[in-house]
């Protein structure tokens, strides 16, 4: 059911790949809610994704742009802002991506001009976002911007590799810019750690599997859902959280204040 509270707002989400993915969810609930936004990607994810179908259900429109590439992300927010027909009020940075992961590559034996592009992809790149709506004065007072990240930044998860080091920059930056942005125009900057999701990113690590399960069990409430994550980002894009800036909001059932659980307990005294 819609409550329209993202009515008359304009914004930009990155990373919808296909229907797994947060973003996408995200795209979803943003429509239901009354906002009017821009889909993004790199040309590559776009032509492996299905975005076009997403885009004729939200009537939104796709700018193809690399967030690595200052020129790329610099044409998306000046047209974003000429399609929108004005500045906007939220961007999601849902982006990550390691070489070094994909191509099955040891943490002791990492390939480190991949890590380079690890870091780049998966966190400068949202500096690179966050400068360039600056410089292109593309953002609302009292605009919202979010990245998601991953509780590996704080806390070591075998085969998550180079990844946790680009979540590490990504959660910096967003306290960094987050003081330099409030203190611009009102603009908030934070990032949301989402439990382990089965998305098409998240399903490529590793083990993820059995990980989910354990994630699962070390939650009280469950590992939380896309679509929970989702509805949490809508009410981080809103009002209603105008005073929230520069946290890492663990979005995750409990997981990272739990130190053992009954179901673990359950499954180890088998």
């Amino acid at each position: 059911m819609s409550n329209n509270i993202l009515k008359g707002k304009r914004g930009i989400i990155f990373g919808a790949l296909n229907e797994d993915s947060i973003a996408w969810k995200t795209a979803l609930k943003a429509h239901e809610e009354g906002a009017q936004f821009v889909l993004t990607n790199a040309p590559i994810a776009l032509r492996m994704g299905e975005i076009n179908k997403l885009a004729e259900h939200c009537n939104a429109e796709i700018i193809p742009a690399d967030a690595t590439s200052i020129e790329d992300l610099t044409t998306l927010f000046e047209k974003s802002m000429e399609v929108l027909g004005g500045k906007l009020d939220f961007v999601l940075h849902s982006i990550g991506m390691s070489p070094n992961v994909r191509k099955g590559k040891s943490y002791g034996d990492l390939n480190y001009d991949w890590f380079l592009k690890t870091l780049d992809i998966s966190g400068v790149s949202f500096h690179k976002v966050l400068q360039t709506a600056e410089k292109t004065d593309a953002m609302n007072e009292w605009g919202s911007v979010l990245a998601l990240t991953y509780i590996a930044a704080q806390r070591t998860f075998p085969d998550y590799s180079d990844m946790a080091q680009a979540k590490s920059v990504l959660e910096s930056i967003a306290r960094s810019y987050g003081y330099r942005f409030a203190k611009l125009k009102n603009i908030r900057v934070n990032t949301i750690s989402q439990s382990p999701t089965m998305t098409t990113a998240g399903s490529g690590v590793s083990g993820f599997d059995a990980f989910f399960d354990y994630a699962d069990k070390m939650s009280p409430l469950g590992n939380a859902s896309a679509e929970d994550c989702a509805n949490y980002i809508i009410m981080m894009f809103s009002d209603y959280t105008r005073m929230v800036t520069m946290q890492n909001l663990m979005h995750d059932g409990g997981f990272s204040n739990s130190g053992i659980t009954e179901d673990i307990i359950a499954q180890l005294t088998k």
